[in-house]
């Protein structure tokens, strides 16, 4: 089983890159944070929500700091390293503006929960149109999808990760 939970206000202020605001503005920030969910019983996956306002301008890119982490445990105390979350972008959003993932689906392995940033999902955005578009604090911009998935014999690690973007390239 796995489940989504909040990383530490510390880790999510140091990863949030915006600098000047008091810090009781961005502990209220902070503390409106909602976990991801499903829209409907059918959903496929939880979206995401901003934990901001955001003037995405045109043809502009921006790391948004999600304040979330995805823990998930095979039950004896380990990962489920059978299991992987997909951060895509919200269909509408992408269909409306063309606005897109930096690096086009988001994977989150299972041992990404213990890395020094406490496990912290930063989702980049692009918005490749000519328009800014405004992502509204508490509207759902991206959406998480857990896939279960198999690694073929003779191809499995047993190297441990520390770290976020690129921590596993060779």
């Amino acid at each position: 089983m796995s489940k989504f939970e909040k990383v530490s206000y510390e880790q999510w202020k140091d990863d949030c890159g915006i600098k000047g605001l008091p810090d009781k503005e961005m502990k209220e920030w902070y503390d409106a944070i909602k976990l991801p969910q499903q829209a409907t019983a059918a959903s496929a996956g939880c979206d995401f929500f901003m934990p901001f306002s955001l003037n995405l301008e045109a043809g502009g890119k921006f790391r948004i700091a999600t304040g979330i982490r995805w823990a998930t445990e095979s039950g004896e105390g380990s990962w489920d390293r059978e299991r992987v979350l997909l951060i895509v972008p919200r269909s509408g959003l992408g269909f409306k503006y063309g606005i897109k993932l930096s690096n086009t689906l988001g994977v989150i392995d299972a041992d990404y929960c213990d890395s020094d940033n406490e496990g912290h999902i930063i989702i980049s955005l692009e918005n490749p149109s000519d328009q800014d578009v405004m992502l509204e604090s508490g509207k759902p911009f991206a959406q998480g999808i857990i896939v279960k998935f198999e690694i073929p014999e003779g191809a499995e690690s047993s190297s441990a990760r520390n770290g976020g973007f690129g921590s596993t390239s060779m």
